[in-house]
């Protein structure tokens, strides 16, 4: 797997790409404004278990902020592949997840850069799906490849477990117990996650973005996750 950490502009020239990024602040406002969730999820390795969002929330029945946001989840564990998971509403099964080709530890250092941004590219030209509907998709991080993956068709034990300890949460990042000991650490390392809300922007029927919202009311987003299908 090739190193992923790189210039978040590196290769970012696909048109309809191009038509969705929005102006980047200055770098002094860059370091004033990484001190949301991005940046804890850059902290995990310092965390334990004491530091479980759920935890601290209640696990509430209903969501803790109501609008028309799309929530994203970040989830993973250390030593294993990062998966991303899209819901218009944090009480309903993903209508997006992929387990994407990157390992979350490299996730994690590639959010050193404070601006992240992944792109899943689509080469399906049939276009008879909506476009969160197409399964196969090449898979960009801060302008560059680092693999291909296939949209999810069920959700596995695993990214069921994540889904329904967090059907209550509209943002937070922490670590969860593991699905089947309920215990914080396995082989695989902790299980670590983080859940966000996003604006969602529609370019055209063949591409679409989400950013983050921070929750400190920075200016600028932090993490950007875009789609696009070939023409």
């Amino acid at each position: 797997m090739p190193t992923v950490h790189s210039s978040p502009y590196l290769q970012m020239d696909n048109p309809a790409i191009m038509s969705l990024l929005r102006p980047t602040p200055g770098e002094k406002h860059r370091k004033s404004s990484s001190g949301g969730l991005l940046r804890m999820f850059k902290l995990f390795p310092m965390l334990t278990s004491g530091c479980k969002m759920v935890a601290l929330l209640g696990r509430p029945k209903k969501p803790l902020l109501k609008d028309s946001a799309t929530i994203g989840t970040i989830f993973g564990y250390r030593k294993g592949r990062v998966c991303l998971a899209i819901q218009d509403d944090p009480h309903c099964v993903p209508m997006f997840v992929i387990e994407l080709p990157m390992l979350t530890s490299l996730l994690q250092k590639e959010m050193a850069s404070d601006i992240v941004r992944i792109a899943l590219e689509s080469e399906t030209k049939t276009h008879k799906k909506k476009l969160l509907e197409e399964f196969v998709w090449a898979v960009y991080c801060n302008g560059r490849k680092v693999g291909y993956s296939i949209r999810r068709k069920q959700l596995s034990d695993d990214e069921l477990h994540v889904m329904q300890l967090l059907r209550g949460v509209s943002m937070g990042a922490g670590v969860l117990p593991s699905p089947n000991d309920k215990e914080t650490v396995t082989s695989d390392g902790e299980l670590t996650y983080m859940r966000a809300r996003f604006e969602k922007v529609v370019g055209s029927k063949d591409s679409e973005a989400l950013y983050m919202i921070n929750p400190d009311g920075a200016a600028g987003p932090e993490l950007s996750i875009f789609f696009v299908r070939a023409r």
